[in-house]
C-alpha cells in the first residue's frame, strides 16, 4: 500500500488479505477501513488514531495442543467492532522457542491488511529470575522498522510485576502495574495501565478467560487493550509490544 499519497482505500467489506511470509493459509477477513495519512504519524499508525480498544486474539497452534512443541505465535489484532486492523508474527527459530522458552528472545513483525510490514518489536534473551535486579525485561519497539519509538522495561519489584512505558527518547511515558497472583480461574487477569506517579489508571490490558479446555490445554491466549483515544499514537503502538511482553512471561506456558 502507497502511504505517500491522499487517497486511501476505504472499505469495510469482506475482502482477501496479502498473505504475508510466515503467516501461512489466512482467510479473508472484515477489515477496519484505512484512514487518511496524517502529518507525522509512521505510516501504517493512522489506525490507531481512531481507537481506543484493541482485541488480541492468539492463533491456536494444533502442534502445540497434541505435541506440546512450541510454534510460532501469530495473532490476529482487532478492533471493538471485530475488524481486522494488524497482524502480527512472532519470527524465531526452532531451538530458541523450545529450549529457551517463555524466556525466549524474540522478534515479532506487525503488518497490515495490505501485507505492509508497520512494527517490528524486538526482546533480547535475558534471565528471568525477578530476584535479580539486574535482569530485567525489555522490549524495543520500531515504527518503521529500523526506528525505534519507544521501549518497555520492567521494573524491580519483590511482590508485583511493574513495567515502564518509555517514548523514543526513553523518557518514561506511563507505568503498567500487574496483580499479585497472575493466575485467576474463570476470570480476567488486569494489568493497569497508570500516570507516573500511579495515582490514576488511564488504561488497561487484561488477558481475557477463554474457557477450561483452552486454558489449560493451549498457551493460546486473548487480550484487550485498552487506552484514551488522544493518546499518542507511538505510545498506543508500545501498549501492544507491552502485551506481547506480558503474554510471553506470564501466559505463555507449554502445557
Amino acid at each position: 500500500m502507497d502511504y505517500s499519497g491522499n487517497k486511501q482505500p476505504v472499505s469495510n467489506q469482506v475482502q482477501p488479505v496479502t498473505q504475508p511470509p510466515g503467516f501461512g493459509t489466512m482467510p479473508t477477513a472484515v477489515v477496519m477501513p484505512a484512514p487518511p495519512r496524517l502529518p507525522g504519524c509512521p505510516p501504517g499508525l493512522e489506525y490507531l488514531a481512531q481507537i481506543d480498544q484493541l482485541l488480541i486474539h492468539q492463533k491456536l497452534e494444533v502442534v502445540e495442543v497434541l505435541l506440546g512443541w512450541e510454534s510460532n505465535n501469530k495473532y490476529d489484532i482487532k478492533n471493538s467492532l471485530g475488524q481486522q486492523v494488524f497482524y502480527a508474527a512472532e519470527e524465531n527459530d526452532c531451538c530458541n522457542r523450545n529450549f529457551c522458552g517463555p524466556l525466549r528472545s524474540f522478534t515479532i513483525r506487525i503488518l497490515d491488511n495490505f501485507g505492509q510490514e508497520i512494527l517490528t518489536m524486538t526482546r533480547p534473551l535475558k534471565c528471568g529470575n525477578c530476584c535479580c535486579p539486574c535482569c530485567l525485561q525489555e522490549l524495543e519497539v520500531q515504527a518503521p522498522p529500523g526506528t525505534p519509538i519507544g521501549y518497555v522495561v520492567q521494573n524491580w519489584h519483590p511482590f508485583l510485576p511493574k513495567f515502564t512505558i518509555l517514548n523514543e527518547r526513553k523518557e518514561p511515558v506511563l507505568k503498567i502495574v500487574g496483580p499479585f497472583c497472575d493466575c485467576k480461574c474463570c476470570s480476567d487477569v488486569n494489568f493497569e495501565v497508570k500516570s507516573l506517579d500511579e495515582s490514576s489508571t488511564v488504561g488497561r490490558i487484561s488477558k481475557q478467560w477463554t474457557g477450561f479446555f483452552r486454558e489449560a490445554f493451549s498457551d493460546a491466549d486473548n487480550f484487550g487493550i485498552q487506552f484514551p483515544k488522544d493518546l499518542d499514537v507511538k505510545i498506543k503502538a508500545v501498549m501492544i509490544g507491552a502485551c506481547f511482553l506480558i503474554d510471553f512471561m506470564f501466559f505463555e506456558h507449554n502445557q
